[in-house]
C-alpha cells in the first residue's frame, strides 16, 4: 500500500505540473526570492505566501477532523498515525529538554513540526507556483508559493521560537540560573585550586559574552537553514520542469525528504537551546 501511494504521487501528482504549466511565463531563470503582493485587506498586503498559508492550513485541519473525529480509546487508523507521530516526537525529545520543560513546550514544538512539514510538502501539491497573474510590468506573479519559500515565514517562525525559549527558560531555571549558566565559574571549586579557579573566571566570563552573541544570531540560523532548502528546492523544480515533463519526478522524492528533515530539525534545535538551560541535573 505504501508503494502504491509513492508511485502514484512521482508518476502521477508530480508530472500535473508541467500539464498545469508548471513554470507558467515559460522561464527557467528561477522562482523569485520574495513573494508576491497579489491583493489588500483593510489596506494590509496580502502576498501569495499568506494565502497559501491560510489555505493549507485551512485544508488540513478540516482534513484532520474528517479523518480522526472525536478522539477515542480505541483509535481509527487515522488516530492512530497521528498518535505513532506524538509518541516519536515525545522520545525524541524529552530526554533533550527534561520532563518539566518538555510538559510546557511540547505542543508548541509539536505545532512547529506540523506546520513546517504541511507547508514544506505545499509546493509539491498540483497548482502551487503553477496559476497566477501578470503585472504591469509583463512579470507572471503565482497566486501560491509554498509559505517557508517565504523569509518573513521563516523569520516569523524563529523569533516566536526564540520568545518561547527565553520564557521557559526563566520560568524553569530562573534568572539566577541563567545567568550562572552564561558567566559562572563552571570548574569544580571544591577540586581546583584556588588561583586557577579564580584565573578561569574571566575566562567563563568572556565565554558568556561570546554565548550571548550566539543566543542573538540563532533567529538569522534558524530562519535562514529553512528558507535556503525550501526556496531552493522550489527553484530546483522550477529548472527541472522547464527541461522535461518528467525530469523533475525524481526530485520530488528528494523534496519530500527535505521537508521533513528541515521540519525536524527546526524543532529539534529549538527543543536543544532550552534543553541546554533546563536540563541540567535531572535523571534521564
Amino acid at each position: 500500500m505504501k508503494q502504491s501511494i509513492t508511485y502514484f504521487f512521482l508518476f502521477f501528482l508530480a508530472p500535473l505540473n508541467f500539464v498545469f504549466g508548471a513554470d507558467a511565463s515559460g522561464s527557467s531563470n528561477g522562482v523569485s526570492p520574495y513573494a508576491y503582493e497579489i491583493g489588500k485587506i483593510f489596506n494590509l498586503p496580502i502576498t501569495n505566501s499568506i494565502l497559501t498559508t491560510w489555505v493549507i492550513s485551512l485544508g488540513f485541519i478540516i482534513a484532520i477532523r474528517l479523518m480522526v473525529g472525536k478522539p477515542s480509546l480505541v483509535p481509527n487508523k487515522a488516530q492512530s498515525v497521528f498518535e505513532t507521530l506524538i509518541e516519536g516526537l515525545k522520545g525524541i525529545i524529552e530526554p533533550i529538554m527534561g520532563k518539566q520543560a518538555f510538559s510546557q513546550a511540547f505542543p508548541l514544538l509539536l505545532a512547529f513540526f506540523v506546520f513546517i512539514l504541511i507547508h514544506n510538502w505545499s509546493g509539491l501539491l498540483p497548482g502551487v507556483g503553477v496559476f497566477g497573474f501578470e503585472d504591469a510590468s509583463g512579470n507572471f506573479n503565482y497566486w501560491f508559493r509554498p509559505a517557508t519559500s517565504d523569509l518573513n515565514t521563516a523569520i516569523g517562525l524563529s523569533i516566536i521560537g526564540m520568545i518561547f525559549w527565553a520564557y521557559l527558560v526563566l520560568k524553569v531555571s530562573g534568572m539566577k540560573f541563567f545567568l550562572w549558566e552564561l558567566f559562572g565559574n563552571k570548574a569544580d571549586k571544591s577540586e581546583t585550586p584556588a588561583p586557577i579557579y579564580l584565573l578561569l573566571t574571566p575566562i567563563f566570563i568572556c565565554v558568556g559574552f561570546i554565548e550571548i552573541i550566539s543566543i542573538a544570531i540563532r533567529p538569522v540560523s534558524l530562519s535562514f537553514r529553512l528558507y535556503g532548502n525550501i526556496f531552493g528546492g522550489e527553484n530546483l523544480l522550477s529548472s527541472m520542469t522547464a527541461l522535461a515533463p518528467l525530469a523533475p519526478v525524481p526530485f520530488y522524492f528528494l523534496e519530500a525528504l527535505v521537508g521533513v528533515v528541515q521540519a525536524f530539525i527546526f524543532t529539534l534545535l529549538i527543543a536543544i537551546y532550552i534543553g541546554l538551560v533546563t536540563n541540567h541535573g535531572e535523571e534521564h
